[in-house]
């Protein structure tokens, strides 16, 4: 008989352990050994099964690391979603977006204030896939892991000043300046 698979592994603790406050390390040793993405599969338990695991960014009463299965999780639906985004939509999305963090306006490479870790872009849906939204250029947006973990449904309209800010980082040298020669004479040195 086969070895049951990471994610399964990890459904079957945390179903044996509902209400009751876990760690990432107990997960992580539930996934089995040398599994490095066991956060990703706990990530699609909640966002494609929607189970209720609650984390830090959801309830005071957790600290970073801890997780929480709040109840039995619904019924698992044979209809699945389309994990894949093409290279082209995700790099479609990216430039459209100048590379940028569409809430916080951080780029890649640079350091995350709130991890202390360098920035990863990632494809965040503005109406998320659980209420219905789709796999397409109206419907993504670049975020960065903070951002985008915190983001879970959220469909709220994007900030003027960092849409700018996206549209200025793209452009070339010579529009930078542009804007900063602007900006200068309409603020002074301030």
């Amino acid at each position: 008989m086969p070895r049951p698979s990471s994610k399964e592994r990890i459904r079957q603790f945390l179903l044996a352990n509902i209400g009751t406050v876990v760690t990432s390390l107990q997960i992580r040793d539930a996934a089995g050994p040398r599994v490095s993405e066991w956060a990703r599969r706990v990530r699609e338990l909640r966002e494609d099964e929607g189970w209720a695991i609650l984390t830090h960014n959801d309830s005071t009463s957790l600290k970073p690391g801890q997780y929480l299965l709040k109840e039995m999780p619904p019924e698992r639906s044979e209809v699945g979603f389309a994990r894949d985004i093409s290279a082209r939509l995700r790099a479609e999305v990216l430039d459209r977006n100048g590379f940028t963090c569409q809430m916080c306006g951080l780029t890649p490479g640079e350091i995350d204030p709130s991890t202390g870790r360098k920035v990863r872009l990632h494809l965040g849906h503005i109406k998320d896939r659980s209420l219905g939204g789709r796999d397409e250029l109206s419907n993504l947006r670049a975020l960065c892991s903070t951002c985008n973990q915190g983001a879970k449904n959220i469909t709220t309209e994007k900030p003027t000043g960092l849409w700018l800010l996206s549209q200025i980082r793209r452009a070339g040298l010579d529009e930078q300046r542009a804007v900063y020669h602007w900006l200068r004479n309409k603020f002074g040195d301030e």
